[in-house]
């Protein structure tokens, strides 16, 4: 995709999921891109992955190790890697933990670590490139959220609420930083074939389980090569998936609808299985 030729590109949470798939992309159009991630040693071999879709060996492929939820850490890194890259054209913002599970079961740890990495971790990234956006006065800043970050689902109460606050951080940051010319995304990722999703997979109720049904779960190869096509359209609302987008319209303009499905699955799936529901 030419537009991203010699773009210079972060992607917060690059180490793994729809954020390697976006540096891959990336890498292979010509950008210059620099990823971040917690785990040092999934960071080198994801880089190596990378760098091997580059298009020409004088293109910055380069990685940081640092967590979103530090925000001093993270303040402190922004200025070194937008020196490597040359400046900052695109912000990335994939870094993410999900933990499913009964309400009444999830630990406060996990509600803090949710709205830490999920919800903060997003707040923190944009925060600390923001100075450089502002005054260049151009730019675009992609947030994830995702299908729970525009509709509630079982199970994902701690989760869903941090997408939320992404999508209401993301709305308010795209009137703030409408005079500098900076572009905001918000993307919705229905279930992505990724570590964390699998890593969900091994805890989650049986009840969102059910919900789920017979869902196709998308590539992140998919997943990401939608946001960065949404990226350069300027979109605001970047939904990946046919049936991701009908369910987006549904829940946007027949909400009572989706309620009426998704209730009348819950109780179905209760009716067969009480115990799991007690």
């Amino acid at each position: 995709m030419d537009w991203y030729k010699d773009k210079k590109v972060v992607i917060t949470g690059g180490s793994s999921g729809i954020g390697k798939a976006a540096a891959k992309w990336l890498a292979q159009w010509g950008a210059q891109v620099c990823i971040i991630g917690r785990d040092a040693t999934r960071l080198e071999t994801a880089l190596q992955e990378i760098k091997a879709c580059a298009a020409a060996p004088e293109q910055t492929v380069t990685a940081v190790s640092a967590d979103v939820a530090d925000r001093a850490a993270l303040k402190e890194a922004a200025s070194g890697i937008v020196k490597k890259l040359g400046g900052i054209d695109v912000l990335i913002n994939s870094a993410g933990v999900t933990f499913p599970g009964y309400l009444s079961d999830t630990p406060d740890t996990v509600w803090d670590s949710m709205m830490q990495i999920d919800y903060m971790g997003t707040v923190n990234a944009v925060r600390a490139f923001l100075p450089w956006f502002m005054e260049q006065r151009h730019g675009s800043i992609a947030n994830i959220s995702s299908v729970v970050g525009y509709m509630g689902v079982f199970g994902y109460a701690a989760y869903g609420a941090a997408k939320f606050a992404v999508v209401g951080f993301s709305e308010c940051l795209r009137q703030d930083l409408l005079p500098y010319n900076i572009n905001i995304s918000v993307v919705y990722p229905p279930d992505t074939d990724t570590p964390q999703w699998h890593e969900e997979n091994k805890i989650k109720p049986p009840e969102t389980r059910a919900l789920s049904g017979t869902i196709k779960v998308m590539r992140p190869e998919d997943v990401s090569l939608a946001l960065l096509k949404g990226v350069s359209r300027r979109a605001f609302t970047i939904v990946p998936g046919a049936m991701n987008r009908f369910t987006y319209f549904m829940s946007r303009h027949l909400p009572t609808v989706v309620w009426m499905i998704v209730s009348g699955d819950l109780r179905k799936y209760w009716k067969k299985h009480p115990i799991a529901h007690a």
